[in-house]
Parts: structure tokens; sequence; C-alpha cells
């Protein structure tokens, strides 16, 4: 499956969460809210999610290979950064 459309929204920069972001896959599939988060390490991206009944939080979807996680991860940091750039 290749990335053929990356849409940033960004949210307030207070927080740790800095974007909202839907990804679609040959245009035929869009994950929506898959989350850009400043944390201790630089950005990283966390997939949709939702909260179990034992408070705990489980994916809605997400890679099944570490190789695709990547490549979205990097896709998707490279969109928001860009974006960025387009703001100053």
């Amino acid at each position: 499956m290749n990335i053929t459309d990356i849409r940033v929204r960004k949210v307030s920069d207070e927080g740790k969460m800095k974007a909202v972001v839907s990804v679609t896959f040959d245009d035929e599939f869009v994950v929506h809210d898959i989350k850009v988060i400043d944390g201790q390490n630089g950005l990283f991206i966390a997939m949709p999610s939702r909260k179990m009944g034992d408070g705990d939080y489980r994916d809605i979807a997400h890679p099944l290979r570490s190789e695709t996680r990547n490549r979205m991860k990097d896709a998707i940091l490279e969109a928001y950064e860009n974006d960025e750039r387009e703001e100053a």
C-alpha cells in the first residue's frame, strides 16, 4: 500500500499533542485521527485508539509490520514538519 495523501490538522501549541493527521492509502482507504505527539525523545505518532472498559487504550487500526509503521511515521512527520515551515 502506498500513501497517497496526508492531511495535517494542527492543534493548540500548548500540551504534548501537536496535530491530528489523516492518511490515505492508494486513493482508496483512509485512517483518521493519527496523533502527532511531542514526547521526551522527540515527535512520534500514535494510532487512533479507544478506551476499553478496564481503562486501557487499544488501537483501532495499526500497521502489522514495523517497516510499515516506520514508513508511515516518516511520511507523517515529514508532512507535519513541512506544514510547520510553511506557517513560519
